[in-house]
């Protein structure tokens, strides 16, 4: 276990900043003489790093520190054992004669040192350690035990100095509430820093005042703060798309627009979703299906929507406007829409959620109404895979749609690190099939007795 440091001085602490030598040799030589004499050399080196007044970048680099210099140390043992003999001068003039390490950051092994030890190439030790598929796991394996043994570290600061990027992502928060930014939220963003991380970037979200989000993305530009931008939530003619595409500034759309200008963008096939769900109700003979999903406008709203009419228009089953709400996902809405619904006579025999939250509500106001889940009325959720709502959990288990916005997170965090690097944003549109998963929740209609 690693000692405390502790503010009173160690009794065999010796003054070195009086040695006249550099701030580097001074925390070099008295980590070497710890391990010599047996003293405990973490806290004799951060007095050093106090007393020397480099405490900022010599903590930082303090792993790579502690591995490089204990190396250090047993290469240059019989000098630095004159030290007992000769003291302080004697101790600088070996240094000086016989020490190679001019700064801190020599001490760590460099990504040119590390390819050579292995044999490969730099890029390719670059690339294996930032986990590129093209490297296979062997070598990603092989690169990663030899950094691990010989205290590799990548600098991420003079990496993205020498390739002329900042190291982070933007995204906006509006400071509204938003159709966009719910408890899927923290599951997207954990998916982006999942991947962000491999490359040691930063996701900077900047807010938006007064509902401006052109505005916002403008200035983010102009500040220089970040190398590229991921826009959510867009509408099928999103004017934020054209802005960023004229601008010609990296970004990477959740979802899909009808601007035909050339952009990246990740989707799932929300008419799919819809369609298949709503032809799986009508093949268990419901004539009668709701929908409540997100707000109008919004693309996948509205290709969720296109969705269910394709499917009963396929059928001959005639749509009844009010069984078509559009609304922000929430248990709230769920509940108070669908008991709204189950008032009409007749009323719906299944509902479509467009998310799970607001799933909560539709079974709130389903047993609210003496009715039974599965049977009298029967519900299919869109499940975005949240970990603490888990639909085979619920009782009845519920029939979902199933996509996970965790993984769109890290996909679409990849794709931006394609286009920094120089991929073409054509290369880059998907579009995700989505799974229907059938559970108790969904079943015949039964009229009541």
């Amino acid at each position: 276990m690693a000692k405390r440091f502790s503010t009173v001085k160690p009794q065999n602490y010796l003054p070195i900043k009086s040695w006249q030598l550099t701030s580097t040799q001074q925390v070099i030589i008295l980590f070497c003489f710890n391990r010599l004499e047996g003293v405990s050399a973490s806290e004799n080196l951060l007095w050093a790093i106090v007393e020397t007044q480099q405490q900022t970048r010599a903590i930082t680099l303090f792993p790579q520190i502690f591995q490089s210099a204990l190396k250090l140390c047993y290469s240059y043992v019989q000098h630095l054992q004159s030290y007992v003999l000769a003291g302080p001068v004697g101790v600088a003039e070996t240094w000086a004669s016989h020490s190679k390490v001019s700064d801190i950051g020599s001490l760590v092994m460099k990504l040119k040192e590390l390819a050579e030890q292995l044999g490969l190439s730099q890029t390719t030790v670059s690339r294996a350690l930032n986990g590129y598929p093209e490297v296979n796991s062997a070598t990603r394996e092989r690169v990663s035990q030899a950094a691990l043994k010989f205290g590799y570290s990548a600098n991420a600061n003079a990496r993205r100095l020498a390739i002329g990027r900042i190291g982070a992502i933007g995204i906006l928060m509006p400071n509204d509430r938003s159709e966009r930014f719910g408890p899927h939220t923290s599951e997207f963003f954990s998916g982006l820093a999942e991947r962000l991380s491999q490359d040691e970037m930063d996701l900077l979200m900047s807010p938006v005042i007064n509902n401006d989000e052109i505005s916002a993305y403008r200035r983010l530009i102009s500040s220089k703060r970040v190398d590229a931008i991921i826009v959510t939530g867009p509408t099928l003619m999103d004017e934020r798309v054209a802005m960023l595409t004229e601008a010609k500034f990296p970004f990477v759309l959740h979802g899909r627009t009808n601007i035909e200008a050339p952009h990246a963008w990740l989707d799932i096939d929300n008419a799919g979703a819809f369609r298949q769900a709503a032809s799986h109700l009508l093949d268990l003979g419901h004539r009668h299906i709701a929908m409540i999903d997100g707000l109008k406008g919004h693309t996948f709203s509205e290709h969720r929507e296109l969705g269910y009419r394709e499917a009963l228009l396929e059928r001959g089953v005639p749509i009844d406007p009010r069984f078509i709400v559009h609304e922000r996902f929430s248990d709230e809405t769920g509940f108070r829409e669908a008991q709204r619904l189950l008032s009409y006579a007749p009323h719906p025999t299944a509902i479509l959620a467009g998310s799970m939250m607001t799933a909560l509500g539709v079974f709130r106001a389903i047993r609210s109404k003496g009715y039974q889940l599965g049977k009298e009325v029967s519900i299919i959720a869109h499940d975005d895979v949240f970990p603490y709502l888990n639909a085979s959990n619920m009782v009845p288990s519920m029939t979902t749609t199933r996509s996970s916005i965790r993984s769109a997170g890290t996909r679409i965090a990849e794709m931006l690190v394609r286009i920094l690097d120089g991929e073409p944003v054509e290369n880059l549109h998907e579009v995700w099939p989505v799974e229907l998963i059938l559970r108790q929740s969904s079943g015949p209609p039964v009229i009541p007795g």
